[in-house]
């Protein structure tokens, strides 16, 4: 028989984050920053038939997943689950909206504790 491991709470839900889809993700990052005041914009895909595509016009590619918020702070968010990274639009972009004053970042579900909540709580 097989001895039993015991693992801590935090680390359980660091195991439910690493198994979190885009969606999941995103939803809960909204869920957070909405509890704690912010007003967030997420523009989402919708299935066309060509594929998942997005209504943007202009210079629109590559826009941050999200956008939030409040009072005189302004954050914009790429999040990225797995093994995937930014383009190099939403590299332009993150560059672009921090040079105008935004706090640009690239978040994945390991940085919840680290990075997502503190800067996201009150």
């Amino acid at each position: 028989m097989r001895g039993h491991e015991t693992i801590s709470a935090d680390q359980y839900e660091a195991a439910v984050r690493a198994t979190w889809s885009e969606e999941q993700f995103q939803a809960t990052v909204i869920a957070l920053a909405q509890a704690n005041g912010w007003r967030v914009a997420a523009f989402r895909p919708a299935r066309t038939l060509h594929g998942w595509r997005t209504a943007v016009q202009a210079d629109g590619a590559g826009w941050p997943d999200l956008v939030m918020v409040r009072g005189n702070k302004a954050i914009c968010a790429e999040l990225k689950v797995g093994r995937n990274r930014t383009t190099g639009l939403q590299k332009a972009w993150l560059v672009a909206l921090e040079e105008a004053g935004f706090v640009s970042c690239v978040w994945y579900p390991s940085e919840w504790d680290d990075a997502i909540v503190p800067l996201l709580g009150r």
